[in-house]
């Protein structure tokens, strides 16, 4: 008889650098090998239902972003994780070959299934409460960019500018001045300290094509209208109360 699989969730907390890291994200142990038991990092369910966004971005690009595009940065995270652990501290050329393209292919899923975890829990059904500017975050947007209009207008205009092919655009927050900011990064690179993210777009056309095909400045207007800024106003408060890097 096969050993029972038992699943142990881990915590789903928030730490200082607000989800930015592996350690952040929920794991199972998986007790059915005989004699081990392993960690594996699961896809997180979605805080709405896939057709929630609608009309802004559609059910079936939720549903293939969250269940095909993110379940393989996880899926592929795991497999590499565990085959670099099997080989490490194997004197081979050919396993230090190899060592080299497993930490690669890390960073790139890793990067993944952070971007989306952190993209997913920054979006809200249109006209919500949560999709409108609040708290402190909105008086600190007014006091450097005026109004939402030209906060979106300024934040388009670096996304377009910055990103291209494939990429993300994030409203970052600096943990040493406190100061916010626009960031862009490269294919799954993260974002990491001492800057915070405080809300992101996934400009990868797996997250908009169906809908908008190689209409960027279309996506970027419909995204908008279901950014969750009371998360954002949390992640905000997160930063204002975070340890210095430099301290």
């Amino acid at each position: 008889m096969r050993p029972l699989l038992l699943l142990t969730f881990f915590a789903i907390t928030c730490t200082a650098q607000y989800g930015q890291s592996l350690d952040d994200l929920p794991k199972i142990v998986d007790n059915s090998t005989a004699g081990s038991s392993t960690e594996k990092y699961v896809l997180p369910p979605l805080p709405y239902e896939y057709e929630a966004l609608e009309p802004h971005i559609s059910a079936q690009i939720m549903k293939l972003h969250h269940q095909a595009h993110h379940q393989a940065y996880v899926d592929n995270l795991n497999k590499a994780l565990a085959e670099l652990k099997e080989i490490q501290g194997k004197e081979e050329m050919t396993v230090k070959d190899r060592i080299e393209a497993l930490e690669e292919t890390i960073h790139f899923n890793r990067g993944g299934h952070i971007n989306h975890s952190l993209f997913w829990k920054g979006l809200a059904p249109g006209g919500s409460s949560e999709t409108g500017l609040q708290g402190d975050l909105e008086k600190a947007i007014v006091a450097k960019w005026g109004t939402a209009d030209e906060l979106s207008t300024a934040l388009f205009r670096t996304i377009l500018g910055r990103v291209r092919g494939s990429g993300w655009g994030w409203i970052v927050c600096n943990v040493d001045t406190q100061e916010l900011s626009f960031a862009t990064t490269r294919d799954q690179d993260p974002i990491s300290l001492p800057q915070l993210v405080i809300l992101g777009i996934d400009m990868w056309e797996h997250a908009y094509y169906l809908q908008y095909y190689n209409n960027k400045q279309s996506y970027l207007k419909a995204i908008w209208a279901v950014l969750n800024w009371k998360e954002a106003n949390e992640r905000y408060a997160s930063c204002l109360k975070h340890t210095s890097t430099s301290s």
